[in-house]
């Protein structure tokens, strides 16, 4: 007990040499760092993981603490150092999408950089065709439209390329049902429909409601993986997504498709995301 009152009294003599208001900004800074990490897991595979490596290293800390205060533990002290060291490779490796995803963001151009491309109404006004169309017949579709992260790695290991122009007239042939390409997702670059019968990344599925399906799921997990905006229409209801960074925003009306579109890919460097009919 006096060793433990001894250790605390040290501690306060300790912090009362720094000045206040370095402490201030040093605590500022560490509940920044650790609040925009939260919020950009969020929602996302990696929130729950982190729950649990945070779990496990304060009870590892506390115990290998305690023990080493009571029984002057050195080399479990050594050990468990080790152990940290390995620790933060690992959760490199472990968190190595959210980190991607991290990078691509900070490598985004900054919104006073960015001008309205006039060239994308044209294209949104193709895919809120194509997407009223579908779901009013109760067609499944899911269309990715590439922004700074290119999709053609990811297309050409399963897709068909097309490099097409993009209308809603062949949006609604590639989904019509029992076509050959209609079962899986479009890749949309440059204002081009570049790939089709594209197998998207899936996102886990617990990470959304029970109802929604596979389509649902794949463009959820293609948002995760890249920036790109997902338009997803199901086949049970008819109702109208958009996945984005991981989120999924339902039931929309055409006029909200229409508002988030332009929102999401109008506000870029001209011709960054929809480049000129060739």
């Amino acid at each position: 007990m006096r060793n433990d009152l001894f250790n605390f009294q040290s501690f306060m003599r300790s912090l009362a040499t720094y000045q206040w208001w370095r402490v201030a900004i040093e605590l500022l800074l560490i509940g920044l760092v650790v609040y925009w990490g939260v919020r950009f897991l969020r929602g996302t595979r990696g929130a729950r993981m982190l729950r649990g490596i945070a779990f496990v290293l304060v009870s590892l800390y506390l115990i290998v603490g305690l023990l080493d205060q009571r029984l002057d533990l050195t080399r479990l002290r050594f050990l468990y150092e080790k152990f940290l060291l390995g620790a933060t490779f690992a959760i490199g490796i472990a968190f190595q999408p959210e980190l991607r995803r991290a990078l691509m963001r900070l490598g985004e151009t900054l919104p006073i950089f960015r001008g309205y491309s006039e060239r994308v109404s044209e294209d949104v006004e193709a895919l809120i065709e194509a997407a009223t169309f579908l779901s009013r017949r109760k067609i499944g579709a899911v269309i990715a439209i590439e922004r700074d992260t290119p999709l053609g790695t990811l297309a050409e290991d399963n897709g068909t390329p097309l490099d097409a122009e993009l209308t809603a007239d062949l949006l609604n042939t590639i989904f019509w049902p029992n076509s050959p390409l209609h079962d899986l997702g479009v890749v949309i670059s440059g204002g081009r429909i570049a790939y089709a019968g594209v197998q998207f990344p899936m996102a886990e599925s617990g990470e959304l409601e029970r109802e929604l399906g596979a389509r649902h799921r794949a463009a959820v997990g293609m948002s995760q993986d890249s920036d790109a905006v997902v338009l997803v229409v199901s086949e049970e209801t008819g109702d109208v997504s958009i996945a984005e960074r991981g989120q999924l925003i339902r039931k929309l009306t055409p006029d909200g498709l229409r508002g988030l579109l332009q929102e999401l890919l109008g506000k870029r460097e001209r011709g960054r995301f929809f480049g000129a009919r060739g």
